[in-house]
């Protein structure tokens, strides 16, 4: 559909909406998602549907729209009236719970700037059986997420997504794309889950995560001790991790194994 449309709403800035007008960069999405007749697919935010004319070509046994703009909800809900396996949801995606897909699921979207994090965050570890996932994303969230220890764009987000999937690059799409253009570069993103996924315990892994990288700068025997883990911070070098370090220079695999300390000190 064509974004620019006199007959339709203008993007609200409430909802971080850009609308793709590009079909051919719509289609290198679809393609990366490796779409199917068997597959059963979650579209994030189709707003106009770009990409979900796409997926529709497709013909996948499922395709589930979650919508939260009243305008685009109504609107796919009446493409859907009647087509089998067609459902559309009116929330917003970051209320959806996750853990309600039963079996393997491909999970796509273009993601507002302002959700896209804390969207993928849940996504990668409460999807229950995640087949595959394509975002576009702002590119430097993008970055991050494929970022290797050692660089300023590894973080919390880098590791608990690395944690549970592999990050693989798509391609950058510029501002000219979109209606209306966005100030910055995006990417399209794709997460392929591990086959196997390393001995962790999630919840403990998040809280870690946040204690290490509060003020990432600092070493992470002071982080420890800071937060009342101060057996935690003597325990570092039978992990093979100098006192000293810094949290962004830790591998995905020292964190887990930090975070297993972490779950097992004295509740503070």
């Amino acid at each position: 559909m064509n974004a620019g449309a006199s007959s339709q709403p203008r993007a609200k800035k409430s909802l971080g909406q850009h609308f793709l007008k590009t079909p051919a960069i719509s289609e290198r999405i679809a393609a990366l998602l490796h779409p199917s007749e068997s597959d059963r697919i979650v579209e994030i935010g189709p707003g106009p549907g770009a990409l979900t004319d796409q997926l529709r070509i497709f013909r996948p046994a499922q395709l589930l729209l979650i919508e939260k703009d009243d305008h685009w909800a109504a609107h796919h809900a009446a493409l859907a009236d009647g087509v089998p396996g067609h459902t559309v949801l009116h929330q917003d995606a970051l209320a959806f719970d996750w853990t309600s897909l039963e079996g393997p699921w491909k999970i796509t979207g273009n993601l507002p700037y302002n959700i896209a994090s804390p969207l993928m965050w849940d996504i990668v570890s409460r999807t229950p059986a995640l087949a595959r996932a394509v975002f576009m994303i702002q590119k430097e969230v993008a970055d991050r997420l494929r970022a290797a220890p050692g660089g300023r764009d590894y973080g919390a987000l880098s590791v608990w997504v690395q944690s549970f999937v592999r990050v693989e690059w798509g391609f950058t799409v510029g501002p000219g794309h979109f209606a209306p253009p966005p100030k910055v570069d995006s990417a399209v993103v794709a997460f392929a889950p591990l086959a196997r996924r390393g001995d962790f315990d999630p919840d403990a892994l998040a809280l870690t995560l946040r204690v290490c990288f509060q003020q990432r700068r600092k070493q992470l025997q002071s982080l420890l001790r800071k937060q009342g883990l101060a057996a935690v911070a003597e325990a570092l070098p039978s992990l093979g991790i100098d006192p000293a370090a810094r949290p962004e220079t830790l591998i995905t695999r020292q964190f887990h194994a930090l975070s297993a300390l972490v779950a097992a000190a004295p509740a503070r």
